[in-house]
């Protein structure tokens, strides 16, 4: 059996130092941890899409913002309004007393031009000339009262347009100042509805969020998600026994016709949308599945989750939301 040759020094060379190579190990052991973790820490994900709940809060927030700001709008042209009215009456005021100072205007200076051209008129120089001596200082009186009631007609006729002129200034300064408010308005509006816009756009594509309905979360298909937001949509209308829409329904006419808008066809008759579509558990139903109630199958209604449906009671009840569980369940169906 071969053996190991003893071990030699070479000469001059120390002898290796266990001790300070396992010093030297673990502190390459502990850089290579160190630049482990800072890869880690690189590596660490990006934050999670905000939910819907998140989503509804940040639009809700946004709205808050938006309405004080639509009455604003509605304020600001309300009194726009009204001021351009009182501008537009002013204006009519304003050109009969204008075109009244110029016709004033023009009679005494074509007085003055005919005095400076030709001397006082035929009419003028008879008043001179048939009075009696010594009644000149009365004459000359009566030409002085002639001249002073044109200057005087000029004069009120002046003050009543620059009183007018001195409210129209205002109210076009007033009028300027609301239209630039409506521009600053409308500006912010636009905003404001760009990012309500990008939240809703935001908002992930297996919920849907009606009017008339709540916020639904987990839809499994475009098709559900089309019939729910139809079916939401006529929240409201009357329950009319063999109607399908658009204005009226009973149970299986709203489920045909929110179904015909994601382009699926169903029969108008409960029994028959039993068997048209995919049996589906209680445990697995899915917001956008028909609910049918009773041993017979007479009734169903468009499932929303938690235990919601929207569906056409009866009447005197129009399409609503509420509880599956006031009714006797017979199971779920999915279209399509």
């Amino acid at each position: 059996m071969a053996t190991m040759p003893p071990q030699r020094h070479v000469q001059g060379q120390p002898p290796a130092r266990p001790a300070v190579l396992s010093r030297v190990a673990r502190r390459l052991l502990t850089v290579v941890a160190a630049v482990a973790v800072g890869a880690g820490m690189l590596a660490v994900p990006a934050s999670a899409a905000p939910t819907p709940e998140e989503i509804e809060a940040a639009l809700d927030k946004q709205w808050e913002q938006l309405e004080p700001t639509i009455e604003s709008y509605n304020k600001v042209r309300a009194q726009l309004k009204v001021n351009r009215k009182k501008s537009a009456d002013l204006q009519k005021k304003i050109e009969p007393l204008a075109l009244q100072s110029e016709l004033a205007l023009g009679r005494v200076g074509d007085l003055a031009s005919r005095y400076y051209k030709s001397g006082p008129s035929q009419e003028l120089s008879a008043l001179l000339t048939t009075s009696k001596p010594g009644t000149l200082a009365a004459q000359l009186t009566i030409l002085d009262r002639l001249a002073a009631e044109q200057r005087k007609e000029v004069e009120a006729v002046l003050v009543v347009r620059r009183k007018y002129d001195a409210e129209k200034q205002k109210l076009d300064t007033l009028i300027a100042a609301e239209v630039q408010q409506e521009k600053d308005l409308a500006t912010k509006k636009t905003k404001i509805n760009a990012e309500i816009k990008r939240l809703q756009a935001a908002m992930p594509k297996t919920t849907v969020k009606v009017n008339g309905c709540p916020t639904i979360s987990g839809v499994v298909s475009s098709a559900a998600r089309t019939a729910i937001q139809t079916a939401c949509q006529q929240v409201g209308d009357p329950y009319v026994w063999g109607a399908t829409g658009p204005s009226s329904f009973d149970c299986s006419g709203l489920t045909q016709y929110a179904y015909k808008a994601a382009g699926i066809s169903l029969t108008h008759f409960t029994g028959a949308q039993w068997n048209e579509g995919k049996a589906i558990s209680r445990s697995e139903a899915r917001p956008g599945d028909l609910v049918f109630f009773f041993s017979d199958l007479h009734h169903v209604g468009l499932y929303l989750g938690n235990d919601m449906m929207v569906h056409a009671p009866r009447t005197g009840k129009p399409v609503q939301v509420t509880s599956i569980n006031y009714m006797p369940v017979a199971g779920f169906r999915r279209p399509g």
